[in-house]
């Protein structure tokens, strides 16, 4: 009776450590690897959710939990000729993305890099520099 026991026991056993066939489950994330000049336009239904105006800070408004927040900004500054160019950036931790308009140019899509507190470098796609602040 005993035998009977422990063979069912070692086929239970071996049964239940069998790998499953089904793939792992894919996880969609809210956060994106990298921002880009076209996320300041929309605000997607999930950073809908946690849209945040605050008037005593600097940014226009932040989506976003803890240790993930997005930031909108608008800015003004100077090209590498010395105009005036001004926009609307989106910035993530250290990085971010946006437009800038000038009046004698168009509107240029730039990546973000803050380099002190209320201060950009920016540059665009085809190299130009821009040093910005935050408005």
């Amino acid at each position: 009776m005993l035998k009977n026991y422990s063979i069912v026991l070692i086929v239970f056993t071996a049964l239940s450590c069998k790998k499953a066939d089904a793939p792992p489950p894919q996880i969609n994330s809210f956060y994106k690897e990298a921002i880009t000049a076209d996320d300041r336009k929309l605000i997607t239904p999930e950073e809908a959710k946690t849209y945040h105006v605050d008037k005593t800070y600097q940014y226009e408004y932040r989506t976003g939990n803890s240790g993930h927040y997005e930031y909108n900004y608008d800015v003004k500054g100077i090209n590498s000729k010395g105009d005036s160019v001004f926009g609307n950036i989106n910035v993530e931790g250290k990085n971010g993305a946006g437009i800038l308009m000038c009046d004698t140019l168009p509107d240029t899509e730039i990546n973000t890099e803050w380099i002190s507190y209320g201060k950009l470098k920016a540059t665009d796609k085809k190299g130009n520099e821009y040093q910005l602040i935050v408005k």
